[in-house]
């Protein structure tokens, strides 16, 4: 038999993750509720362990794209609830969510940000912010500590006392210093594994809780 090209392999590989992810129970409840991606259990999860989550709160929403941590975010924050969600992605309309499209890396998607905030101090910044995976582990495990020390750095300018930061990072190298980092800036620091994220993920979610200035 002839060996099998490797446009072969990649379609076998390809047709096995649809398999899985058709029959991902997390993916089959998502479309059940309206929730745009299986990412909305991971915020639900970690918002009811660490109670991140009250009514009325002014939520930064870091990555947004496509939308179902902000779904998440309107459905427990209420009439009175206010989110500021960032992509540099599009992303389809949410009602009572302020969508941005910009480059949160770059001044001009800070200053877009902040200006939505209008002055005011966030109670809970989020950020589901990954990088374009090069299929170079030392890259990106790289740019997705960055990206983490931007939200850090972010909510260290807008949060009020006392607030909240969840921000995914993938593990391996300079987790641990991301992770000092952030018990410097905040009274407790966890670090969670939702059920919901895959068990080959190499994600992993740190909660800061209590902020102090």
């Amino acid at each position: 038999m002839a060996p099998q090209s490797p446009s072969g392999k990649k379609h076998k590989f390809v047709k096995a993750w649809m398999q899985e992810h058709l029959n991902d129970p997390y993916v089959q409840e998502a479309r059940r509720r309206g929730y745009r991606s299986r990412a909305a259990f991971k915020l639900i999860e970690l918002a009811d362990r660490d109670q991140l989550l009250k009514a009325g709160m002014t939520v930064v929403d870091l990555g947004a794209a496509p939308g179902s941590w902000s779904q998440v975010l309107r459905e427990r924050l209420g009439p009175t609830g206010r989110i500021v969600a960032i992509d540099l992605l599009p992303m389809d309309g949410i009602a009572g969510v302020m969508f941005i499209q910009a480059d949160f890396r770059e001044e001009d998607g800070l200053q877009a940000l902040s200006a939505a905030l209008d002055n005011s101090r966030a109670d809970l910044v989020v950020s589901d912010m990954a990088p374009n995976l090069s299929g170079i582990d030392a890259a990106d495990q790289a740019r997705s500590v960055h990206l983490g020390e931007l939200a850090l750095d972010f909510a260290v300018g807008h949060l009020r006392p006392g607030g909240d930061l969840l921000v995914k990072v993938f593990q391996g190298a300079g987790l641990p210093e991301f992770q000092r980092a952030m018990a410097g800036r905040f009274t407790k620091v966890y670090v969670r594994k939702p059920k919901a994220s895959r068990d080959r993920s190499r994600e992993t979610f740190l909660v800061g809780k209590g902020f102090r200035p």
